[in-house]
């Protein structure tokens, strides 16, 4: 019988990086919902540099810099025609 858990892991692919988020206003939102995430106990994706600010935000932010938090965008609708 073999482990499945290892069986998955042995055929996962790597994650795939975020594209760059070019917006301020998307990188504050996607900054701010994984700040969230930590605080209610998410494990961070980065190891705290020494010295560093010990704010979740900032942990958020730099976690979202390195792409290493993906996101989605709702579809767009066009403009309706008046």
């Amino acid at each position: 019988m073999t482990d499945a858990p290892d069986a998955l892991e042995a055929n996962a692919e790597p994650p795939v990086p975020a594209p760059p988020i070019t917006s301020r206003f998307l990188f504050v939102d996607v900054a701010a919902q994984r700040a969230k995430q930590l605080r209610r106990g998410a494990l961070p994706r980065v190891e705290r540099q020494p010295g560093a600010s010990g704010k979740l935000e900032r942990m958020a932010m730099q976690e979202v810099r390195q792409g290493l938090i993906g996101y989605t965008l709702p579809p767009t609708t066009p403009p309706r025609e008046r």
